[in-house]
């Protein structure tokens, strides 16, 4: 009895320890893919949905505009910032004929961690913005207080069914840019 219960319990550490070294593996397989993935973004040519990309590679590069209203219907651009030269996938809004962007949750523990491009915008402001295969060299001007800001926030609010607001602002939990010509 002794032995088949000796025999027993070390049969259940070697299922327990293949077990625990398979986890383990697992674990480290997903690390790695996902290591791969993120490096391989950060080449790519501009971002990928919701994961930064390298800088652009292409597009025409072209003077910007005073009027952006030709990007009213779109939900997205793609934004580049020069330090470090990373692109990412932007809400926008054409207010008035001018374009602004939004970084938000600035306070929050996650938004420290992932919104990092509004406060390396403070050492750099320019930035590229690719829209419908065209580059538009640009600068990103912080927002804090102005007429215009409760109805960008609005049409922000309108468009991607936020609650922003301009205590928002005040508060530094958003921060609102605006996009001109160098």
């Amino acid at each position: 009895m002794k032995v088949i219960l000796a025999t027993a319990i070390q049969g259940g550490f070697n299922i327990m320890s293949c077990g625990l070294k398979w986890f383990f593996s697992f674990i480290i397989t997903v690390f790695i893919a996902v290591g791969a993935v993120l490096f391989l973004v950060r080449s790519h040519d501009g971002p990928m949905e919701i994961l930064s990309g390298g800088p652009f590679q292409t597009g025409e590069l072209v003077a910007a505009s005073n009027d952006w209203s030709f990007l009213t219907d779109h939900a997205t651009l793609e934004m580049q910032t020069m330090a470090p030269p990373r692109s990412r996938t932007m809400w926008l809004a054409v207010y008035d004929t001018r374009l602004f962007v939004i970084g938000s949750y600035m306070n929050s523990r996650v938004g420290k961690i992932w919104k990092q491009w509004p406060r390396q915008v403070k050492e750099n402001n320019l930035a590229i913005v690719r829209a419908n295969g065209r580059l538009y060299e640009l600068q990103l001007i912080r927002h804090n207080e102005g007429k215009f800001i409760g109805g960008v926030l609005k049409l922000f609010n309108q468009i991607y069914g936020q609650s922003l607001s301009t205590d928002s602002i005040d508060s530094g939990n958003t921060w609102l840019f605006e996009l001109t010509g160098r």
